[in-house]
């Protein structure tokens, strides 16, 4: 299976915000402790340093709302480490201006197979989604951009995202309807105005990215199916692969990471499916919920 490979700022290059990023890095560590460093040590002094966006829900906050923050918690925990942030906007400056200079041990949310730094296994796995009404005749079993019966239907997509060819390719693009993401918008912002289209009516269905649209769509109170787009028929997968970013030349540190995210991978998937993840194996199957209560 060949995954699509996103960019180096999939969370917002491909989702909303790449107009709005910027390249500074906006805050200190909040813990100011020092650092010993090894020569392949992951983290030293009992300190582990994470790169993370301050603004970006639900990946991650300042507040430690993000379903990041909680996977960090929990390496840190796992590590009997004291965590620690560096804060930096995602952006092309994100990974020369933190890994480039050793500021951090693990950029969260990296996606497989970028290139520019070392990445461990998937954590997780998902892809973008269709969005629509639950209950709606016309698109009940639709799980694909080739299928017939969206021809006809209103489409909302976040203008610039990898979906937006695809769509074009499916003869979508007539009645797409793209909403544009400013520079004062917040990362689920585009997201959720195309959720509340969907909602009111005004609009049929939406392509959206998946992390995004089930945290956004588990709060409308009109129920909506969220459904992932992994069968395409034309065009790229769009199944992605989501890591930890680690510095290269690191192999101990790569593999406590690796060893780490399987022996906890159950609670790593509580904690997705809290945030409305349409999580999914490697094959694009969703992985279902741990307890049945979820």
């Amino acid at each position: 299976m060949t995954l699509q490979e996103p960019s180096p700022i999939w969370k917002r290059a491909l989702c909303v915000k790449a107009a709005a990023l910027t390249i500074g890095l906006v805050s200190a560590l909040i813990l100011p402790i020092g650092f010993a460093r090894t020569q392949d040590s992951g983290f030293g002094g009992g300190l582990i340093r994470v790169c993370a966006d301050p603004d970006n829900m639900p990946f991650s906050n300042d507040k430690g709302e993000g379903f990041e923050n909680k996977l960090a918690e929990l390496i840190a925990a796992k590590l009997r480490a004291k965590l620690s942030y560096v804060w930096f906007p995602e952006g092309s400056g994100l990974v020369p201006n933190t890994m480039g200079n050793e500021s951090c041990d693990i950029v969260m949310g990296y996606a497989q197979g970028t290139g520019l730094i070392e990445d461990t296994n998937p954590y997780y796995y998902t892809s973008y989604v269709l969005v629509f009404r639950k209950g709606d005749p016309s698109l009940a079993g639709v799980d694909d951009l080739s299928d017939k019966r969206l021809l006809d239907k209103k489409i909302g997509i976040v203008a610039g995202t990898p979906p937006v060819s695809i769509m074009a390719i499916n003869g979508l693009a007539a009645n797409a309807k793209p909403v544009g993401a400013s520079a004062a918008a917040g990362a689920t912002d585009p997201v959720a105005e195309i959720i509340a289209k969907i909602a009111s009516g005004e609009l049929d269905a939406g392509v959206l990215w998946g992390p995004l649209a089930g945290y956004v769509a588990q709060s409308s109170k009109v129920p909506l199916a969220v459904v992932p787009l992994v069968k395409e028929k034309l065009g790229p997968r769009m199944l992605y692969g989501i890591t930890l970013g680690i510095r290269p030349n690191a192999p101990e540190w790569k593999h406590t990471m690796n060893k780490l995210i399987a022996e906890n991978q159950t609670e790593i998937n509580d904690i997705l499916l809290d945030y409305g993840m349409p999580l999914l194996d490697a094959e694009g199957n969703p992985v279902k919920p741990a307890t049945p209560e979820r």
